[in-house]
């Protein structure tokens, strides 16, 4: 009987433990999101009103490349940030390459009706 209470307690244990180490990584991933739109927040801001400065005191035409440059290489690095966070699945999906496949073979398909 001493067996099947340890047996128990170890199960009940372990169920705990990966229920906290699941909480642990949820955590860290949310915490990853939220910071990647702290970010993109602080980037979209920043580079407002540095455009505005930049164009009203350099005299550069407004699509001129000292206005657009750090909008452009700050850019690169929030896209790098987004894949960080979110992985390339984001764009395309877990099945996305088979819903591509699938869609050229019905449109090929639908090119043969004739035959």
């Amino acid at each position: 009987m001493k067996n099947d209470i340890d047996t128990y307690l170890e199960d009940n244990q372990q169920s705990r433990f990966e229920k906290e180490e699941a909480y642990l990584r949820a955590k860290k991933k949310v915490d990853k999101i939220v910071g990647f739109y702290w970010h993109f927040a602080i980037y979209i801001v920043v580079n407002i009103f540095l455009i505005v400065m930049i164009y009203s005191k350099s005299g550069e035409p407004f699509w001129s490349f000292a206005v657009w440059s750090t909008p452009l290489f700050w850019g690169i690095g929030v896209g790098f940030h987004f894949l960080g966070v979110f992985g390339t699945d984001y764009l395309f999906g877990k099945d996305w390459e088979q819903r591509k496949i699938e869609r050229y073979m019905n449109k090929e398909k639908d090119n043969r009706r004739w035959e």
